[in-house]
């Protein structure tokens, strides 16, 4: 999985790719072709 700065282009690699935010990450899913995942952003709930 890459981690990307702007997930722009990523979103026009391929038909099947989908945005979803989880855990305040943006990740790019695609089912079809796996190697196209990416995730962007660090944020999130702190363990303390």
């Amino acid at each position: 999985m890459q981690l990307l700065a702007s997930l722009k282009s990523a979103k026009k690699r391929h038909p099947d790719c989908q945005i979803v935010k989880r855990r305040g990450r943006i990740f790019v899913i695609c089912k079809s072709n796996p190697r196209f995942k990416a995730v962007q952003g660090k944020g999130g709930k702190k363990k303390r």
